[in-house]
Parts: C-alpha cells; sequence; structure tokens
C-alpha cells in the first residue's frame, strides 16, 4: 500500500473521522438503548431513556455529515452503496425512525403496558442499527458483487454473509460497552452501582467478540493484515487498541468513569483506523473482481470539487464541534427527572 497525501486520501480521512464521531456519539445512545430493558423499574428506565435525552438526535447529525461527505467527495461509492443496498438502507432508516418514535412517546401516558411497549421497541430498535450497521462494515472488508458499470449486483440476503453476522454481533458488544460507562457517568446510587457491575461483563462480551473477529479476518481475508504486513509501524494501532481496552477496568475500578468513557472512545477510534488502514485505498471491494472496486482515485469527484468542499468542510466543521461541545456542557452532570423528562 502506497500512502500519498492528496486530496483524494484527505477526505477518505475526513470521511473516517465524521464516522468514527458518529460511533463515539451515537454509540453510547445505542449501548444505553440495548442494556434499557435490563434495568427494572420505571424510574430507573426513564433516568436511563433522559442520559441520553437531550444529545441522541444531535448524535445522529454525524451520520447525516458523513453521508454528505461521501455524495460530495465520493458520489460513485454514494450512487453503489446507496442503490445497490437499498432495502438495507431502508430497513436501517425505518428502525431509525422507529427509535426515535420510542424515545419521545414512551412516557406520553402513564399506563405500564404503554411504556414496556415502547421499552421494547427502544431497545430492541437500537440493537439492530448497531447489528446492521456492523454487518455493513463486515460486507465491506469480505466485498460485494461490483460490476465494470460500478452497479451492485447482489442481493439484500447475500450481505448476511456468517462474516458479516460476527461484525454485527461484536458492533453490538462495543457500544453496550460504551453505552454501560456512559450511563455510569450520568447516574448515582444504586442504579450506578448495578451498571457499575455491569461494565465488566460487556467488556468480557465485546473482548471475546472482538477476538473471534479479528481471528476470522486474519485467516479469511488476509488483505486487511496486508498493509501491516508492509508497514510495521502500523501494528501501533492495534496496540493502543488493546491498552484502551484494557485501562477501562481499571479506571471503573477506581471510580474515574470519565477516563473510563475516554478510553472506550479511544478503542472506537483505534478499531475505525485498524479498518482504514486494511481498507485503503479502497472504499468498495470487489468480490470476485477486485479490478472493479471502487477506490480514492476511481470513484472521486474532480479535485476542484475536492479542493471547494474541503474549503467548505474547514469552515463548517469547527462550527458542528463547538454545537456539539456546548450541548454537552449545557447538559453534564447527573440525570435529574423533572416535568420535562421523558
Amino acid at each position: 500500500m502506497e500512502f500519498t497525501f492528496d486530496l483524494n486520501t484527505i477526505w477518505f480521512i475526513l470521511i473516517g473521522v465524521l464516522l468514527a464521531g458518529y460511533a463515539i456519539l451515537d454509540g453510547f445512545d445505542l449501548g444505553v438503548g440495548a442494556l434499557h430493558l435490563f434495568v427494572k423499574g420505571d424510574t430507573n428506565r426513564r433516568i436511563m431513556l433522559n442520559s441520553i435525552g437531550p444529545v441522541w438526535d444531535g448524535n445522529e447529525v454525524w451520520l447525516v455529515t458523513g453521508g454528505g461527505a461521501l455524495f460530495a467527495a465520493f458520489p460513485d461509492v454514494y450512487a453503489t452503496v446507496f442503490s445497490g443496498f437499498y432495502n438495507a438502507m431502508m430497513l436501517l432508516l425505518a428502525v431509525l425512525i422507529f427509535r426515535a418514535t420510542a424515545i419521545e412517546f414512551r412516557s406520553k401516558q402513564a399506563s405500564t403496558k404503554w411504556r414496556e411497549s415502547w421499552d421494547r421497541a427502544f431497545s430492541i430498535s437500537s440493537i439492530f442499527i448497531a447489528f446492521l450497521m456492523g454487518v455493513a462494515l463486515g460486507n465491506i472488508v469480505t466485498g460485494v458483487p461490483v460490476g465494470a458499470d460500478k452497479e451492485f449486483a447482489g442481493t439484500f440476503l447475500g450481505l448476511l454473509n456468517p462474516y458479516a453476522i460476527m461484525v454485527g454481533i461484536t458492533t453490538v458488544a462495543l457500544f453496550m460497552m460504551h453505552g454501560s460507562i456512559y450511563a455510569v457517568m450520568k447516574t448515582e446510587g444504586e442504579l450506578q452501582s448495578k451498571l457499575r457491575s455491569w461494565v465488566n461483563n460487556t467488556i468480557i462480551f465485546f473482548t471475546i467478540s472482538y477476538v473471534g473477529t479479528t481471528m476470522t479476518t486474519l485467516v479469511y481475508y488476509p488483505h486487511m493484515a496486508e498493509p501491516f504486513k508492509q508497514n510495521p509501524a502500523l501494528y501501533v494501532v492495534a496496540l493502543l487498541n488493546m491498552l484502551a481496552v484494557a485501562n477501562i477496568p481499571r479506571e471503573i475500578h477506581h471510580g474515574r468513569d470519565f477516563r473510563a468513557f475516554l478510553s472506550s472512545c479511544a478503542s472506537i477510534v483505534a478499531l475505525l483506523a485498524l479498518f482504514a488502514i486494511g481498507l485503503f485505498p479502497n472504499l468498495v471491494l470487489s468480490n470476485p473482481n477486485p479490478e472493479y472496486s471502487l477506490t480514492i482515485y476511481n470513484a472521486a469527484s474532480s479535485q476542484k470539487t475536492l479542493e471547494t468542499m474541503l474549503i467548505i468542510a474547514i469552515i463548517g466543521i469547527p462550527f458542528v464541534l463547538a454545537y456539539t461541545i456546548s450541548i454537552y456542557w449545557v447538559f453534564r452532570g447527573k440525570v435529574k427527572l423533572n416535568k420535562m423528562s421523558y
């Protein structure tokens, strides 16, 4: 792999940063949702829901921004993925809408059955969203049938291969770990103690899933390890990922919840970096015809478009970051229920 720092590479990195931002921010939302049904009692479930209440919709903006950046920088990839994966995308969109509806409707009535129904909807949809995103990543690793015309030639069921399902489960486990740590930061008392005891269980779940997925990747998809063989210095990313995960139980044990959350964030960034390094310069790997793969060069917009969009991104991203930071600053601290709460 020859790394050339040009506009195409810059946009590859920038889209990766946007997707990493989404994984970090909406990742803990989905993780909290995945754990939601394990929490007992209406008050405790409301606390869990309100821990993400002020930020969940803003977090999803990062996904929209990432999709917009993909459209602007690599339109052929956008066209192939969004048309070829149409059924999967519509399913993901439907579940995202269903999850948002569950959050908004859950506390509109005091009926126990009403609230339990929306609790199940919220939790199941959160797990399903994380799983679908993992399946998408898994298919990018395995490759999908793309023809010389850059059109997807596969089927929806073909995307549900064993490796993609394994990556989907690993993604759910990662977000459950991330969400449990966030929930510990936002709660107190008996609920916090219960959640704190769950963190190690989610770490074990993630570690087992991650090790299994990594071994499968190395055995069946060795192209993902090729850049690391060519440049052994890149192994530092894998080392940083292991150290980040290993540091989480240490910080939780010492009651340094925010540091544990930062370690979880670092783990997500490292995992996506490993994925990006193994994929580069491909964006959509064609299988069984690698010569038809969509790369950062044959699927990119013109250099003038990339340059103009980069200027817009440099101006716009600081505003997005400022907005995100301000929201988290305003709603910092432990969750307190009031009449305005979900």
